[in-house]
C-alpha cells in the first residue's frame, strides 16, 4: 500500500511539473505627468513602459527586481560608477528631473530639454524561459542622445538570470554559427580579418555580445553603438533563425 501511495504521489508531482504554465505578466506605463512635482510645472518628458510579472512568488520578485533595476539605472546620468541608489522607479524619475533643473540653472543657454524613453517588453514566454528586450534612449544635451538595447532571459521557476551557458549546450559552436552569419551579413570573407571592413573586435577575434534575446523565430544579438563600430554605424543587429541552432538549445521553445 505504501508503495502505491508513493507511486501515486510521484506521478502527481510529474503531472504538476508538466502542467507548469508560462508566467503571467502585466504591461505597466508611467510618465512624468504622474509625478506630484510635475503637476503644475513643466518637466522633461519621461516615457516608461515595462513588464511586471504577476504574483508574489520568489521567482516573480526576482524578475521584477531585475526589470525595475534596468529602468532605474537607465535614468541615472550621474558620475558614480555604482549607479543609482533610487529605491523606486518614481524616485529615479525625480532624480533625473532634479538633475535637469540643476543643469538648466547652471547653463541657462540649454537649447533643448532632457528626455528619456525606456521600454522593457516580452519577446518570448513559455514554461522554461522568459526573454525580455530592454531598451532605453536618453537625451541630456549635446549633439545627440544615446541609447542601448540589452536582453534579459529568466528561468520562470527560480527567477534566475540565464546566460549563454544556461541556454546553449555548446556556446563555442553557437559562436561559430553566429560569426559565420555575421560575416555573411557584412560581406566579410572567411579568410579575412573580422575587422576588415572597419569593425572594432578586440584582438581581431569575433565574440558574442554580453546579452542575447530569444523569440519564436530568432536568437537576436545586438552590439550597441561604440561596442564594435563608430556611433554613426548605429546598432549592429544579428538575427539567427531558431531552426539553425535548435539542436544546441538546452531549453524547449515549444
Amino acid at each position: 500500500m505504501n508503495n502505491k501511495i508513493y507511486l501515486g504521489l510521484t506521478l502527481l508531482l510529474l503531472l504538476l511539473g508538466g502542467c507548469r504554465k508560462p508566467l503571467e505578466t502585466t504591461a505597466k506605463e508611467i510618465t512624468q505627468k504622474e509625478l506630484s512635482g510635475c503637476q503644475e510645472v513643466s518637466c522633461p518628458e519621461i516615457t516608461i513602459e515595462y513588464l511586471k510579472v504577476n504574483g508574489k512568488t520568489e521567482a516573480s520578485e526576482k524578475i521584477n527586481t531585475e526589470i525595475e533595476d534596468f529602468v532605474i539605472q537607465s535614468l541615472y546620468v550621474g558620475e558614480d560608477e555604482s549607479g543609482s541608489t533610487a529605491p523606486t522607479i518614481e524616485k529615479a524619475m525625480e532624480d533625473f528631473i532634479a538633475l535637469y533643473r540643476t543643469h538648466s540653472a547652471e547653463f541657462p543657454g540649454l537649447s533643448a530639454e532632457y528626455f528619456a524613453e525606456i521600454t522593457v517588453l516580452e519577446s518570448f514566454n513559455n514554461k522554461e524561459l522568459l526573454s525580455v528586450s530592454c531598451r532605453n534612449y536618453l537625451y541630456t544635451g549635446g549633439a545627440h542622445g544615446y541609447g542601448m538595447v540589452v536582453f534579459e532571459n529568466f528561468d520562470p521557476k527560480s527567477g534566475a538570470l540565464l546566460g549563454y551557458e544556461d541556454v546553449f549546450q555548446d556556446v563555442s559552436t553557437f559562436s561559430e554559427i553566429a560569426e559565420t552569419r555575421f560575416r555573411k551579413d557584412h560581406d566579410i570573407p572567411q579568410q579575412n580579418s573580422i575587422n576588415a571592413t572597419g569593425f572594432w573586435f578586440e584582438d581581431d577575434t569575433f565574440y558574442l555580445p554580453e546579452t542575447f534575446g530569444i523569440s519564436k523565430e530568432f536568437v537576436t544579438l545586438q552590439y550597441n553603438q561604440y561596442e564594435i563600430a563608430p556611433y554613426a554605424a548605429g546598432p549592429i543587429v544579428l538575427e539567427i533563425p531558431i531552426s539553425k541552432i535548435e539542436d544546441l538549445l538546452k531549453v524547449s521553445l515549444k
